[in-house]
């Protein structure tokens, strides 16, 4: 064992439990008071297994002896100071101190009392008022007009040569190059400087001309402004020669060669047809795909489509696009599509009503979650989060039918 006078200390700092009544000095004491704990440091280190640090030897503070504040009572000291005491034994505190509330690692500083209550008009009329009355700072030279004050910039003079004087270019060129250089139309030195480098001096479409052996095109200049090129005209599509009546009456009889239903861009097709051709898809055992596209389609008759959809078992593909549907029949067909699950592609996007709203396309994301078997979905979601959802589950259904397809070959 060390002796008692070369021991050393190490300190720790707890909050105290017990309070003053008073309110201020409650406060205060909170802030300031200190339980000291000591123990030897050599009986802490014979419980630690690691090798004993060298720590700074501590016997003298201020130049008393510690030991004389061992069996000290603080509370009982912080007791007997008078509010001013405490007030400057306050100032002494870290504000940084972990056990002290955020609220309290501040002090109150503001002694004065306030003067009413706070009128913002007057404020500003007084802060006016003042702002008036103060005189303008000193200057150290009166203002005079026309005269500048401080030092006036002066450029410096460098040695460049004057770029505006025109100085003449050599080049020695071979017998005949200087006469083929005279002879040469613009176009012919358009396509020689692009073969020698110089595209700064070119646009790109004279340069590429000239590099894919192109030829330049007449009038082409060193000041050529590039143009787009002219759209190729194109012939308009023929119109769909379908008729509506015929297919609908295939539709109802279950024609096993109408696999493929187009209407597309058919124009004032009567309800009466879709309300029909919608009754008979409901037995149909043939038919696969249906096109509807531009085809003026309202609610009314999509709600035959919505009954057809939860009993047909065939249909696969289905395109409702530039229609007049709303956002709750949209929410409603694909609801259907949950009864039997047998569509892998439904696309109603371009519809007139643009904006579904949150609540529906919440609701058509949870209803495409529960599908297990639609691929692609054609709509234009605003909401992210239905937009995420909508196409992680998606992408599972199309990752669960390759991972199948790749255990089947396997096998």
């Amino acid at each position: 064992m060390a002796d008692d006078n070369n021991d050393e200390f190490e300190f720790e700092y707890t909050k105290p439990t017990s309070t003053v009544s008073h309110v201020t000095r409650q406060s205060l004491i909170t802030k300031t008071t200190r339980t000291i704990n000591q123990r030897r440091l050599s009986e802490r280190q014979k419980s630690v297994e690691s090798p004993p640090v060298e720590q700074p030897k501590l016997k003298m503070l201020y130049g008393r002896d510690l030991k004389e504040y061992d069996n000290v009572d603080v509370e009982n000291l912080l007791a007997q100071l008078s509010a001013e005491e405490l007030e400057q034994l306050s100032e002494e505190v870290d504000p940084d101190d972990n056990l002290l509330p955020p609220s309290q690692r501040c002090k109150d500083q503001t002694s004065k009392s306030a003067t009413g209550p706070l009128n913002r008009k007057k404020l500003l009329t007084f802060l006016t008022k003042f702002a008036a009355e103060q005189e303008d700072w000193p200057e150290f030279k009166q203002f005079q007009p026309g005269v500048k004050k401080g030092k006036i910039f002066i450029p410096k003079e460098t040695d460049t040569p004057d770029q505006s004087s025109d100085e003449k270019i050599i080049l020695d060129l071979e017998d005949g190059a200087e006469q083929a250089l005279d002879d040469a139309s613009e176009a012919d030195l358009v396509d020689l400087a692009g073969i020698l480098g110089l595209h700064s001096m070119l646009n790109q479409d004279q340069f590429h001309n000239s590099i894919l052996n192109k030829g330049q095109r007449i009038g082409d200049k060193f000041e050529s402004i590039v143009k787009a090129p002219t759209p190729k005209k194109l012939p308009f599509e023929p119109d769909n020669i379908t008729d509506p009546e015929a297919t609908a009456k295939q539709v109802i009889a279950n024609d096993p060669n109408l696999k493929e239903l187009n209407w597309n861009n058919i124009k004032f097709i009567p309800r009466e047809t879709f309300k029909k051709m919608f009754d008979g898809l409901k037995n149909n055992t043939h038919l696969q795909t249906i096109h509807l596209s531009n085809t003026g389609l309202t609610d009314g008759p999509a709600e035959k489509l919505v009954e057809a959809l939860k009993e047909n078992t065939t249909l696969r593909t289905i395109s409702l696009e530039s229609n007049y549907l709303s956002g709750p029949m949209l929410r409603t067909l694909i609801q259907s599509l949950l009864a039997k699950q047998r569509i892998l592609e439904f696309r109603a996007c371009n519809q007139r009503p643009i904006i579904m709203g949150n609540r529906i396309e919440m609701e058509i994301a949870k209803a495409v979650e529960q599908n297990d078997t639609l691929l692609r979905l054609g709509l234009c979601f605003d909401v992210p989060c239905a937009r995420q959802k909508v196409t992680d589950h998606l992408q599972a259904n199309n990752d669960n039918i390759r991972i199948n397809r790749v255990y089947n070959v396997q096998r």
